[in-house]
């Protein structure tokens, strides 16, 4: 959803990184090196939910491919599930409720034959037991490509973010009636005009969103007070109540903020935390989207994502395309929040972003994303921090 330049990659190792303090964990406590298997394809910009003590990964950049992984016996690998029942869709949001998974939005080509793609309203769910995908009839109140879903006690699911499903629909299509080599003026406008609003006027999803399954009915439980942000990384912290960090707040400009929303009958409330920290890296924090993120020892974990460094800048001096010109960067940094402040713990790999990760003991799981050079990426590792010492193993 945004225009940029990839940076050059830097290879994904296969060996125990030594991160933080410097030090390996000792082996007692090490899993083994072949304990995570590798995806079967890679995957960016799908979906990734928990059921029970199965993790579940899919859609994006695998089209319409759906995966599941025992974390009980992790070595019996990825087994193929069945396929998607809807078209292929990226950026979708995704739940469980009941021991089914739910699929609302997200965006691509509603057939193949279709001029431009679009950000679905539909809603799927897939039965874990019989392994059977279902259309839901229902169309979700707005545009949730971007936007991400937690699980509720009760079984209901809230929704936070989301694009806005009319304007996106008509600036695609009205890119994909302009040609660029034979109008670039035409083009240029049309893309300047879009990418230059300020972030109010892009009009995404404000509200937090419930879905009640049992009843199939949507509700609202009230307004966001902030600036709503699209691929945020969200973690679960258990009593309705979720850390949203960081994400968009318009097309190629994040937010460095971090907000808690707790959930209580039919409302939430907004709470802001500590922002993320300045990397060592850069004089300022520009915010991530798509960063990997869940829990480790009790502490929140947040890794990698994606930015433009400089859009801020450009921010604040009122140049609205923040991101022309500047080069997307996929960030390797590792954060560590411990309730009050964040700091900078370690590094991954390599720069990473939208991939699937999950909460597990032991630490945070992250299965695939993307990297530099836009690739799709199979590899699975275990990201551990004891407040002291951050490792990543295989």
């Amino acid at each position: 959803m945004e225009r940029s330049a990839c940076m050059s990659r830097n290879p994904m190792s296969k060996v125990l990184i030594m991160t933080a303090a410097a030090t390996f964990l000792s082996s007692g406590t090490a899993m083994a090196a072949d304990a995570w298997p590798d995806l079967p394809v890679g995957i960016k910009n799908g979906v990734a939910v928990r059921v029970g003590d199965t993790a579940y990964v899919g859609l994006g950049s695998a089209g319409t491919d759906f995966y599941a992984l025992d974390l009980t016996n992790p070595a019996s690998g990825w087994a193929k599930r069945a396929a998607f029942a809807g078209p292929a869709t990226n950026g979708a949001a995704a739940a469980v409720s009941g021991g089914r998974v739910f699929i609302f939005s997200g965006n691509g080509k509603a057939s193949a034959d279709a001029k431009s793609p679009v950000i679905f309203d539909t809603v799927y769910s897939y039965d874990t037991t019989a392994d059977v995908w279902a259309k839901v009839e229902t169309v979700t109140p707005v545009g949730l490509s971007g936007a991400r879903a937690l699980s509720l006690k009760d079984g209901r699911i809230a929704i936070v973010g989301g694009y806005n499903k009319e304007l996106f629909d008509r600036y695609l299509a009205d890119v994909a009636a302009t040609d660029k080599d034979k109008n670039p003026e035409g083009y240029k406008k049309l893309v300047d005009g879009y990418m230059g609003m300020k972030p109010t006027d892009y009009r995404w999803n404000t509200k937090v969103l419930s879905y009640d399954p049992g009843a199939n009915s949507w509700s609202s439980l009230g307004d966001n007070p902030f600036l709503p942000n699209c691929d945020p990384a969200v973690v679960a912290l258990g009593g309705d109540a979720f850390t949203v960090i960081s994400g968009e707040i318009k097309p190629g400009l994040r937010t460095p903020e971090v907000k808690q929303v707790k959930v209580d009958g039919h409302s939430a409330s907004w709470q802001k935390l500590a922002d993320l920290p300045r990397p060592v890296a850069n004089s300022r924090q520009e915010g991530v989207a798509g960063a990997f993120a869940g829990k480790a020892d009790g502490v929140v974990l947040i890794a990698g994502g994606a930015n433009f460094v400089g859009a801020q800048a450009n921010a604040d001096a009122g140049k609205w395309f923040a991101h022309e010109g500047l080069k997307k960067g996929w960030r390797d940094e590792i954060y560590a929040f411990d309730g009050k402040a964040w700091q900078e713990v370690g590094k991954l790999p390599t720069g990473l972003g939208y991939g699937a990760s999950f909460s597990v003991p032991g630490g945070m799981l992250v299965v695939g994303g993307e990297d530099s050079e836009a690739k799709a990426r199979n590899e699975v590792f275990l990201i551990k921090w004891d407040g002291r010492a951050l490792s990543i193993e295989n």
